[in-house]
């Protein structure tokens, strides 16, 4: 994470640059010229922009408003440094998320900006890793309703269609009593040798 600091060259910048640094914060310095400014804070990524109107109002105006609304650095706090008063009214409506700092205050807010966007970023990190842990447990809940169970039902012989219903065997009627049928037998044979007496 860096603080992008936007000023012309020149012995005053790298003077403020350093007593900026010295805060913690690592900070990057530019020229605020197109594209070049952009590039770099495409690259570094910024929590925080410093724009110096000292020796370029308008061109310092214009590249604040570009970054303010740019997809990559609207979230970054954009700090203004020596605005002069002619120019305070029209920063205020173009810029409204922008503050207007001296030295000192840009020192005190950019520690400020930087635990914020340390904030958010362990916030940021913590939502993925849920995120992700939540997807695993779906994922695995999926599989485990698809799969499909390892034992199946033995399947009746001679049955084509996997997983068939298997019918219980058909109860035969009982064999009547083999006493019965002697008896039967017996009785008939009496008849048979009472009538052969008789004739």
């Amino acid at each position: 994470m860096s603080v992008l600091y936007l000023d012309f060259p020149g012995s005053d910048r790298d003077t403020r640059v350093q007593k900026l640094g010295r805060t913690g914060a690592h900070v990057v310095a530019s020229d605020p010229r197109w594209p070049g400014f952009f590039e770099l804070a495409k690259k570094e990524k910024p929590y925080a922009i410093a724009i110096d109107f000292e020796q370029a109002p308008s061109h310092s105006l214009e590249t604040a408003d570009y970054l303010a609304k740019a997809k990559e650095t609207r979230d970054a706090a954009i700090y203004l440094l020596r605005v002069p008063e002619d120019r305070l009214e029209v920063v205020a409506k173009r810029l409204p998320q922008a503050v207007v700092v001296t030295d000192q205050e840009l020192a005190v807010r950019v520690v400020e900006a930087e635990r914020e966007a340390q904030e958010r970023a362990r916030q940021k990190k913590e939502a993925a890793a849920a995120a992700r842990k939540n997807a695993r447990a779906r994922a695995g809940a999926a599989e485990k309703s698809s799969a499909r169970p390892t034992s199946l039902p033995a399947a009746k012989a001679g049955s084509t269609r996997p997983g068939a219903k298997t019918r219980k065997p058909v109860a035969r009627p009982a064999k009547p009593p083999v006493s019965k049928k002697k008896k039967s037998k017996g009785a008939s044979g009496k008849a048979s040798s009472r009538s052969a007496r008789k004739r």
